[in-house]
């Protein structure tokens, strides 16, 4: 075993000598193995410099490109999408607040005035946030229309990490699929709406649509759960004004 010599240490008996012999012996051997080692990996660079300048210079154009990208076509891209959307936007937000609404939701869907629909900005701008939510509106015009199947497939293309859009969009599958006659699905999607946020405005009208479907489907527990959760939750909600009527029918029938 090795032990620790002091600096300027000599070796007096025969058996330091032997042992400084070895433990030079040994060392050498290590700078050997490591000059050896290096001098291979060097001879590969050289060998193969060539085809490293290529991996690295490809490395570099795909890192820059992608910033490019970015920058000079994506980003002025999703500018225009947006500018192009306003008046489809503009038909969406009058059709929510008309008594006429097909015909509003219609140009909403497909343009007018010369300027695209949702329709369009889904196809045109695609890969950009404007797209994204144009398929938001372009599912809940659906839905308005009374189209669900397009209502369900543009609305579970949008995704958005704003929470009330999310829950709105979920719940919008839930009611287009309540609307085919399809209420497991159709309680599926209220349910995952209720998990997006507990907010005060969709959680409450997501519980209690919930909760009627699982009445209907025989499921009064999970009902009368969700109408507990109005009642002591949101307590100043619209659907708690007459969630003890739901509370008792559910509790009567368990």
């Amino acid at each position: 075993m090795a032990t620790y010599k002091k600096r300027g240490f000599k070796p007096k008996t025969k058996a330091e000598k032997e042992d400084a012999i070895e433990q030079h012996s040994k060392t050498a051997e290590v700078f050997n193995t490591l000059d050896e080692t290096a001098s291979k990996t060097e001879e590969w660079a050289i060998k193969n410099q060539k085809y490293i300048f290529i991996i690295v210079g490809l490395a570099a154009v795909i890192v820059l490109g992608y910033l490019g990208y970015k920058k000079f076509i994506v980003e002025p891209k999703s500018s225009e999408a947006m500018n192009e959307m306003f008046t489809a936007q503009k038909y969406f937000d009058q059709a929510v607040n008309a008594t006429e609404k097909d015909s509003l939701f219609t140009l909403a869907l497909n343009g007018g005035e010369g300027k695209f629909g949702m329709l369009d900005i889904v196809n045109e701008y695609s890969g950009t946030p404007a797209a994204n939510l144009a398929r938001y509106y372009a599912g809940m015009s659906y839905l308005n229309l009374r189209d669900y199947p397009n209502a369900i497939a543009y609305l579970e293309d949008f995704s958005s990490d704003d929470i009330m859009l999310s829950a709105i969009a979920k719940g919008g599958i839930g009611d287009a699929f309540a609307q085919l006659n399809q209420p497991e699905n159709a309680l599926e999607y209220y349910e995952k709406a209720i998990s997006v946020s507990d907010n005060e405005f969709t959680a409450p009208m997501y519980l209690f649509k919930a909760g009627n479907v699982a009445m209907t489907l025989g499921d009064n527990a999970k009902a009368l759960k969700y109408f507990e959760r109005i009642k002591n939750e949101f307590s100043a909600s619209t659907e708690a004004a007459n969630i003890d009527e739901f509370i008792g029918k559910a509790e009567a029938s368990l």
